[in-house]
């Protein structure tokens, strides 16, 4: 079994920063893969990032492209989303996921734990 936590959730203004921490424990050897997802109130949970734990390999969906920035821990066994220039349309539950697979990174139904995610809110 995994377990994470998500931390760092907050209220933002327009333009603003925030650092999203996902701290892993239990049987972390297992996990290959770790990804961010969000859902909004009324919408669907989307991919945000993803990150392969060995070699470090990126993965951004378009919208967050050159603003957001995954990045990994190993001896912290911790994952980070860096999020800049966010925008009303970035508030949401965010949440930190891990798999054993390698493959479809950003398919939500191939993940095998989840946190129980943090809110960010971007507003004025």
């Amino acid at each position: 079994q995994v377990q994470l936590v998500e931390s760092g959730g907050n209220l933002v203004q327009p333009g603003g920063s925030l650092r999203l921490s996902c701290a892993a424990s239990g049987s972390i050897f297992s996990i290959n893969g770790m990804a961010w997802f969000r859902q909004a109130p009324g919408k669907e949970r989307e991919f945000v990032s993803a990150i392969r734990w060995s070699g470090g390999t990126t993965y951004y969906a378009d919208s967050v492209k050159g603003r957001f920035t995954i990045s990994r821990d190993n001896a912290k066994n911790t994952v980070y989303l860096q999020m800049n220039s966010l925008q009303p349309e970035g508030t949401a539950i965010y949440y930190c996921a891990a798999k054993r697979g390698m493959v479809l990174l950003s398919a939500s139904q191939t993940y095998d734990y989840w946190g129980r995610g943090t809110q960010v809110t971007v507003s004025s």
